[in-house]
C-alpha cells in the first residue's frame, strides 16, 4: 500500500526520487509541494545560482501575468536560469517599465510550492491528501467524470470557470462544445456595476481615458496608484505632474488621494449624491453641452426632471461633502470641458446602487460633450484593433436548461459573458432552479475571492467532481479532487495578444521545469479525451498560434524572435466613433432597455444602507504590491508588503485601547477574523479598511498560509439586482481589542 503524505509533511529528496504514480503526495513544510526535482538539487528555497565561468546569455521576449494587465517583458537568461525581467520599451501596456509584481515573476517561476505535477485526490475533500499521477491518467479520469455528469444529470449540471487571461477564448469553446450553459467569471466582483452602466448608456462596456490631454479627472474610488494599470498609471502620474486638477472621492486617504489635487473623504455608498448634484448644479445653471446634447443624445429632458430635487443641499446630507464643494467642482469640471473625465472607476463591487453611480457618472461625461475629444473618453473600438486568424469549428450545440447564477431569469440586464458568480454558489447549495454536481475552474480562486467563505467551501462539499487548473495550490485547488498543473507565464506559450497595429506573444522563456503544461494544451487534449477535439483543431500551441498569424507574412519563429510583428499600413477608422450600439443608436441618458424592463431609466437615487451604532462599513481594495487574491504566496512580494492589516482611524484605536501592530478582531454577520491594525487619520471613523487576498487556508502555500486575514470570511453575500455586482461594502464589523 503507497505510503500517504500530507501537505504539512517535510519531503525529502530521497522521498521525492522514490515518488511514482502510485505514491500519495501531500505539500512539504519545508519544501513545498514537491521537493526540486534534478534541475535544482540542494536549493530547497531560493532562486538557483549559476556558477559557471562560461555564460550563455540570452534575451527573450514575452508577456508578464502576474497580473492581468498584460506587461511587455525581456527576461535575461543566463545558462537556461532566468536571472532578470526587464520592462519592453516597445509594448504600449507598461512603455518599459513593470510594476513590483511584474520584478517578482521570477520567484513565481521557482517558486518551491509549484504544482510540479498532475494530482488526485486521495482522501476526503478538503484533507490535503493526494497521490501523484501521469497526465494521461489525470485527464482521462476529469474527462470521465464530466462525462459521467453530462451522461447522468445533462450539460448543464456543469460549470466551468475562468477568469481574464489569453487562453480564456479557448477555455470558453470548449465549455459551449461541452453544451453547459454555466459559465462565470470574476466580473461581479469587480466592475459588472461599470461597464453595464456605461452598456446601457454608450453601448460599450468601458471607453477609454484620455490621460495625456486630461486638463480634469474626478476618481470615484479609483486607485491607481495601487491598484496598478500600468501604462494608466504612468499616464496618472505624469498627468498630475503637468497640473491637472485631480479630484479623489474615497473614504480611505489611498496613494492615489495622497497625489491629488483634492481629496473628498466621502461617505461609502453615496458617491451617486455627489454626483447627482453635479448633474443638478450643470443643468440649472444650463452649463451643459447643448450641441452634443442635442446630436447624439436621447432622454435628457427625462433626466433634467428627475435630477431636479437633487441639489448640492440635499447631497451634502447624504455624502458629507459640503455644498459649496460640490457646486464648485460642477462649474471647474465644465470649464475644463470637453478635456474633462468623470472616471468610469474599476472595481464598482461595492454598493447595490453602484450601477447608479455609474450611470450618473457615464451620464455626466455625456453632458460636456468629451466623446471622442481630446482629454476626454475614448471610444472602444475592436475595429481599430488588428484581427487574429481564427479556428475553423463544428457550430457549438445549444446550451441546455437555465442558467445557476440567474441570467438572465433573474438578472435580465447583466450580459451573459459576465455571469454572477455569488449567485452560481448560492445555487449549488440551495439545488435550484436544478442540482449542480461540477466544477472546472482554471485559473481562478473562488473560495477566497467569493463573499461568505465558509459558504463557498460548503458549496464545494456538496458537488461530485471538482477539477482545478493552476499553477499553485490555491485555496480552490486545496478543495478539488484532481489538480491539472499549469506551466507558469514564464514557461509556455499563450494566445497571441493584438494591441492596436502591434501583434505580441507571450512564449516561453525557459522549458517547463516540471512535469506541466500550458493551459492551450490542457484544453485541448482534454477536449479530446471528452470526444470533443474537433473544436480546438491544433496539433500544439505553435501549431495555434501559427493558425493565428496566417492572415500575415510573419513566420511564428519571426514572431519569436522579434516579439512582435506592425501591421505595415494599418489604417485607423475613426467613422463608426459616433455609432452608439444602443436601441436608440444615441447615448441614452434615459435608457429605452430599462425603460421597457420596467427600471428607472435615468440615474437616481438609491439610499444605501448604514451601520448600526457600534459597527463599521468595511472596505476593501488593493495594494501595488500584490494581484487580488494570487501573489500573496510570493516571497520576494512579501518582503514588501508582508502582511494586510484593518485601517482604523486614531479615534477608534483610541476609544479601544489599540496601537498599530496590536491584533484586533473584526466581527460581521458571517464571520470573524483576527487582524493587526494600522492606526491613521487617513479614513473615516465609520470605515474599516483591508487589503484583500490574505487568510488563505490552504497548507499548500506555506508562506501565505493563515498569513494576515480573509475579507472573504466576513463578507457578506449582497447583490445588485441591475447589475449583478457583489456589494462588498454592504457589510458591517464591529472591531475589538483581541
Amino acid at each position: 500500500m503507497a505510503k500517504i503524505f500530507t501537505w504539512d509533511q517535510l519531503f525529502s529528496r530521497r522521498q521525492f526520487i522514490k515518488g511514482a504514480a502510485g505514491t500519495v503526495l501531500g505539500a512539504s513544510a519545508g519544501l513545498g509541494l514537491l521537493a526540486p526535482d534534478k534541475t535544482f538539487a540542494g536549493s530547497s528555497s531560493s532562486i538557483p545560482s549559476d556558477s559557471a565561468e562560461s555564460k550563455e546569455i540570452k534575451k527573450v521576449t514575452t508577456i508578464c501575468e502576474q497580473c492581468v494587465w498584460r506587461c511587455g517583458v525581456i527576461a535575461r537568461v543566463e545558462n537556461g536560469l532566468v536571472k532578470k525581467l526587464e520592462g519592453n520599451p516597445d509594448h504600449p501596456n507598461n512603455m518599459g517599465k513593470l510594476c513590483p509584481r511584474g520584478n517578482a515573476g521570477i520567484e513565481t517561476l521557482y517558486s518551491p510550492d509549484r504544482i510540479k505535477f498532475p494530482l488526485i485526490r486521495a482522501g476526503a475533500r478538503g484533507s490535503g491528501l493526494w497521490r501523484r499521477a501521469s497526465w494521461d491518467e489525470a485527464l482521462t479520469y476529469t474527462a470521465e467524470q464530466i462525462k459521467k455528469i453530462k451522461d447522468k444529470y445533462g450539460a448543464k449540471a456543469m460549470m466551468f470557470n475562468s477568469t481574464d487571461n489569453l487562453s480564456q477564448p479557448f477555455f470558453e469553446i470548449l465549455l459551449k462544445a461541452y453544451g453547459t450553459p454555466n459559465y462565470g467569471t470574476q466580473r461581479s466582483l469587480c466592475f459588472n456595476a461599470m461597464t453595464t452602466g456605461f452598456y446601457y448608456t454608450y453601448g460599450v462596456p468601458q471607453p477609454g481615458t484620455d490621460y495625456k490631454n486630461c486638463k480634469y479627472m474626478i476618481f470615484a474610488g479609483r486607485n491607481l496608484a495601487e491598484g496598478i494599470s500600468n501604462n494608466e498609471t504612468q499616464e496618472m502620474i505624469e498627468m498630475i505632474a503637468r497640473g491637472t486638477k485631480v479630484v479623489v472621492l474615497d473614504p480611505r486617504f489611498s496613494k492615489t488621494a495622497s497625489k491629488a489635487t483634492e481629496w473628498l473623504p466621502v461617505r461609502p455608498g453615496t458617491d451617486s449624491a455627489f454626483f447627482l448634484a453635479i448633474l443638478n448644479v450643470i443643468i440649472q445653471e444650463k452649463l451643459y453641452n447643448q450641441d452634443f446634447i442635442t446630436t447624439y443624445t436621447q432622454g435628457f429632458d427625462d433626466l433634467v426632471q428627475e435630477v431636479k430635487e437633487y441639489t448640492p443641499e440635499w447631497a451634502e446630507k447624504k455624502c458629507e461633502i459640503p455644498a459649496a464643494t460640490i457646486e464648485r467642482i460642477a462649474r471647474e469640471f465644465v470649464a475644463a470641458a470637453p478635456a474633462a473625465i468623470a472616471h468610469p472607476n474599476w472595481r464598482t463591487s461595492n454598493f447595490k446602487n453602484s450601477f447608479q453611480t455609474e450611470r450618473a457618472i457615464a451620464v455626466l461625461n455625456a453632458l460636456i460633450g468629451n466623446w471622442a475629444k481630446p482629454g476626454g473618453l475614448i471610444p472602444d473600438q475592436e475595429i481599430n484593433t488588428a484581427k487574429l486568424g481564427v479556428l475553423s469549428h463544428p457550430p457549438f450545440p445549444p446550451a441546455q436548461g437555465m442558467r445557476l447564477d440567474g441570467v438572465p431569469w433573474q438578472y435580465p440586464l447583466v450580459p451573459l459573458s459576465y455571469g454572477v458568480i455569488q449567485t452560481m454558489r448560492d445555487n449549488i447549495l440551495t439545488g435550484k432552479p436544478y442540482e449542480a454536481k461540477g466544477w472546472l475552474i482554471s485559473r481562478q480562486n473562488p473560495i477566497l475571492s467569493i463573499p461568505e467563505r465558509q459558504k463557498t467551501i460548503n458549496a464545494f462539499m456538496k458537488l461530485d467532481f471538482v477539477a482545478v487548473i493552476d499553477i499553485q495550490a490555491s485555496d480552490t485547488a486545496y478543495y478539488a479532487d484532481v489538480i491539472l498543473p499549469e506551466s507558469s507565464y514564464l514557461e509556455r506559450y499563450d494566445g497571441l495578444i493584438p494591441i492596436g497595429d502591434k501583434i505580441f506573444i507571450r512564449q516561453p522563456v525557459i522549458e517547463p521545469l516540471y512535469d506541466t503544461k500550458s493551459s492551450l494544451m490542457i484544453y485541448k487534449e482534454l477536449a479530446d479525451k471528452l470526444g470533443l477535439g474537433d473544436f480546438l483543431p491544433y496539433k500544439d500551441e505553435r501549431d495555434l498560434l501559427a493558425k493565428q498569424l496566417k492572415p500575415y507574412p510573419i513566420s511564428l519563429e519571426e514572431l519569436e524572435k522579434a516579439g512582435h510583428y506592425v501591421v505595415p499600413n494599418f489604417q485607423k477608422d475613426y467613422s463608426k466613433d459616433f455609432e452608439f450600439q444602443t436601441s436608440s443608436g444615441k447615448i441614452e441618458l434615459s435608457s429605452s432597455i430599462m425603460a421597457q424592463m420596467g427600471k428607472k431609466a435615468v440615474p437616481t437615487w438609491d439610499e444605501p444602507p448604514r451601520p448600526s451604532q457600534g459597527h463599521y462599513y468595511l472596505l476593501t481594495g488593493k495594494t501595488a504590491q500584490h494581484s487580488q487574491m494570487f501573489t500573496q504566496n510570493n516571497r520576494w512580494l512579501l518582503e514588501v508588503f508582508p502582511e494586510n492589516r484593518a485601517w482604523l482611524h486614531t479615534s477608534v484605536a483610541a476609544r479601544l485601547g489599540v496601537k498599530t501592530d496590536d491584533k484586533v478582531i473584526l466581527e460581521s454577520d458571517v464571520g470573524k477574523v483576527t487582524i493587526k491594525a494600522q492606526v491613521t487619520e487617513g479614513i473615516r471613523p465609520d470605515c474599516i479598511f483591508m487589503v484583500g487576498g490574505f487568510g488563505h487556508v490552504s497548507k499548500g502555500l506555506k508562506s501565505a498560509y493563515k498569513l494576515g486575514a480573509s475579507d472573504s470570511a466576513l463578507h457578506k453575500t449582497v447583490t445588485d439586482p441591475l447589475s449583478g455586482g457583489s456589494a462588498l461594502s454592504e457589510t458591517f464589523v464591529t472591531v475589538s481589542k483581541a
